[in-house]
């Protein structure tokens, strides 16, 4: 009504009810009619039914966040052999140095300066693990997370461990560069997890089949001049087989995949995410072979 008064016009959406009590939603437009001399002041308002749209629209938003959701399941379980190695390494360093110590207590002079460096072994072998875990549960919570600022750079180092056991598995060498003045970006930071992993994870497998020496895959993450802000990028570039310039686009479809069993989800999905967050991801065909994805957000 103030706003009414104000301008004289209003604009918004409104629950009323039918006379069976039935709620339905309207998109409501108010005009202020300025009284004649002598007459009262009239509101003219006019509602349209969105009730059915506005259904549609939560139940697509529904869809999407469990889609989201599935992919992530998705991509963890082809993670599952390097999670499971990443969790082990760990595990085998703590019962190791928690034998050790036992062996060492049973001796008339137990070295204690030894028996307490592989106590504190076992500590930070601890906490790496619970680290690790803990990824894998954000990564496959459906909650939704307040945009906050976030350091590309911290994301990188987090993801990291969760691929590069499947990268040795497969002999791909990893190459890692980070700027030191990346920005911050504001974001999701377990969905840009989910974009990265997204994308390293497609790197490796298109890596699989090629000659040892094209088995190199690298990250740069770097501050960048765009349309004169600034930006952070992070590319991944592999030396796979690549792709042909005019299916650039195609690539981020839905459903459109070249991998044997894809679902053709991942690369729609993660551009999704990324455009949420008001940022570009596309990929380019790399000169002699392999291909660059490029994901870019504003500082």
């Amino acid at each position: 009504m103030a706003e009414l008064a104000r301008t004289g016009r209003w604009e918004g959406e409104l629950v009323h009810t039918w006379r069976d009590g039935t709620p339905v939603m309207v998109a409501s437009r108010w005009s202020l009619r300025r009284a004649s001399p002598g007459r009262p002041t009239a509101i003219l308002e006019t509602n349209d039914d969105i009730t059915e749209r506005r259904r549609a629209e939560d139940a697509l938003h529904q869809a999407q966040a469990e889609l989201g959701r599935v992919t992530r399941a998705t991509t963890l379980g082809e993670l599952a052999a390097s999670i499971a190695h990443e969790i082990n390494q760990p595990l085998t360093a703590i019962v190791a140095d928690a034998n050790a110590s036992l062996n060492w207590l049973r001796v008339e002079s137990p070295p204690l300066d030894k028996i307490r460096d592989a106590l504190l072994a076992v500590v930070a072998d601890g906490d790496r693990a619970a680290e690790v875990l803990t990824r894998i549960r954000a990564l496959l919570a459906g909650a939704v997370v307040p945009r906050q600022p976030v350091q590309l750079a911290r994301i990188v180092t987090d993801v990291l461990p969760l691929v590069r056991p499947e990268l040795r598995r497969h002999h791909i060498a990893l190459e890692l560069s980070v700027a030191t003045d990346l920005p911050p970006v504001e974001g999701d930071r377990i969905q840009l997890q989910q974009v990265l992993i997204n994308l390293l994870v497609n790197a490796g497998e298109a890596m699989r089949e090629v000659p040892p020496e094209r088995r190199r895959l690298v990250v740069r993450a770097e501050s960048e001049a765009i349309d004169g802000h600034a930006w952070a990028v992070v590319t991944v570039e592999d030396g796979g087989g690549g792709f042909r310039e005019p299916d650039a686009e195609r690539l981020f479809e839905a459903f459109y995949t070249t991998k044997p069993g894809g679902l053709g989800m991942g690369l729609s999905i993660s551009r999704s995410i990324v455009e949420g967050h008001d940022g570009r991801l596309w990929a380019t065909a790399n000169p002699e072979y392999g291909a660059t994805f490029h994901l870019a957000l504003a500082a």
